[in-house]
């Protein structure tokens, strides 16, 4: 198999490892020895993440050696994109580093949004994640001559969070694509998380991605925007369960300093290996 401007991957098939954090998915690629080239990783994971035609998964995570900690990744979004910051995708990557002695048990590895501590228990993890972004509330949009109320935070990656009464019937795609692509979030655009208080105390959350563009099944900085925003709003306190588009449920800890500042937040649930697998030349077609 070969992929690479010129090369790459010199005809060897590629081994990689399908996980899943609570629904969001992940191809997994232990690329410390580099077989795929810097200016064709894009593409790449663009390619490897169609569904149907390839693999599929909402992102590409490669593992790559660090000096400064246990490991670095690469991540890139279905659609080819970098991502600062994936917490899902943080929790599945760090599983594997374990599972296959890469990093010990307690460990630090390097993303685009900083440094990364986990801490793997079985198929449970735990990520610090990084120190969020100064939250914005009571954020009147125009939406389609409608105004809507959104709270932002960015806990990694920017966040839209919105409260809805009836989230089982919102149309996440339709009106997440609106807001993600908002001229108040230009131009990086955001995330967008539609919120409601379950009769538990749990927050179900459904979440359109940023670079997925579309509804994903989970998303762990979305579950951590979701949860600090609804403790900011004082609906909620430490920790904070968040059930998945999934039905899964992670637990956001975190502490509420004055001034709405959000410190130690840990983002904990399971990550699982789905499957073990060789890429042939014919996923990238």
């Amino acid at each position: 198999m070969e992929y690479g401007m010129d090369g790459g991957m010199a005809g060897r098939p590629l081994p990689f490892v399908k996980m899943s954090g609570t629904g969001n998915d992940f191809i997994i690629i232990d690329h410390r020895k580099p077989l795929i080239e810097p200016e064709a990783q894009s593409a790449f994971a663009r390619l490897v993440c169609r569904r149907k035609f390839s693999v599929g998964a909402d992102g590409l995570i490669l593992i790559e050696d660090s000096e400064v900690a246990d490991f670095r990744w690469q991540f890139y979004n279905a659609d080819g994109s970098l991502a600062e910051m994936c917490g899902n995708g943080a929790r599945c990557a760090a599983r594997y580093a374990y599972i296959h002695s890469i990093a010990p048990a307690r460990m630090r590895f390097e993303t685009l949004a900083g440094i990364i501590e986990a801490t793997v228990s079985d198929i449970n993890v735990s990520v610090k994640m990084t120190e969020p972004g100064r939250a914005i509330l009571h954020r009147s949009l125009e939406v389609e001559d409608e105004k809507i109320l959104v709270h932002s935070i960015d806990t990694g990656v920017p966040h839209a969070v919105v409260f809805v009464d009836d989230i089982e019937s919102m149309d996440v795609c339709w009106l997440g694509s609106l807001i993600r692509h908002h001229p108040e979030f230009a131009p990086a655009g955001t995330n967008v998380n539609f919120v409601h208080r379950e009769a538990d105390g749990a927050f179900k959350v459904r979440t359109y991605e940023r670079g997925v563009e579309d509804e994903t099944m989970a998303c762990g900085t979305g579950a951590a925007a979701a949860a600090l925003v609804s403790a900011m709003l004082g609906e909620a306190e430490s920790p904070v369960e968040i059930i998945t588009s999934g039905g899964d449920r992670l637990t956001i800890v975190f502490d509420l300093q004055s001034g709405n500042q959000a410190t130690n937040v840990f983002l904990k649930g399971p990550a699982h290996v789905i499957y073990k697998g060789e890429l042939s030349a014919e996923a990238l077609l």
